[in-house]
């Protein structure tokens, strides 16, 4: 089951992001920044325990354009498309917004094809969305691909 995130539900959150972040495969996030944005999360609740096994973030940058970000899913749960619900999930709540442009920057540049996201050179995105990016261990070398997608 998919539903927003709640206060807590951060902790769990920090985890996945975490056991994530330490592979290397998405930016970790404090506690307090995710505290900050815990509007922006879905989580995908395990039915059998009512854990957070799976969390999304849609970050809204301003009018038209949001982003996915922070897709985890617990490993015990792979292969049961929670990644693929919390994407859906994040699409059908940005067009309720009626945003009409979703970026990621991702790892996974194959699954979000998918969803009709295309691959862009990171300079097509505007400048107000590399604040994260000062924080990251890898900047300025980023090595994540920016994706695209139209959702008008």
């Amino acid at each position: 089951m998919i539903r927003k995130a709640t206060i807590k539900d951060i902790k769990s959150i920090h985890s996945l992001l975490f056991e994530y972040g330490l592979k290397g495969e998405l930016l970790q996030r404090p506690l307090s920044q995710l505290y900050d944005h815990v509007r922006d999360f879905s989580v995908f609740i395990n039915s059998e325990d009512d854990m957070v096994v799976g969390c999304c973030a849609l970050q809204i940058c301003w009018e038209e354009l949001a982003e996915i970000r922070s897709l985890a899913v617990h490993s015990d749960h792979w292969e049961k498309k929670i990644g693929s619900k919390l994407v859906e999930e994040s699409i059908n709540e940005a067009k309720k917004f009626e945003i009409r442009k979703l970026f990621t920057l991702t790892y996974k540049p194959e699954f979000f094809k998918k969803f009709g996201f295309k691959i862009i050179d990171r300079s097509e995105l505007p400048l107000k969305i590399w604040g994260d990016c000062i924080m990251c261990v890898k900047f300025p070398e980023c090595d994540e691909t920016a994706m695209m997608k139209d959702i008008s």
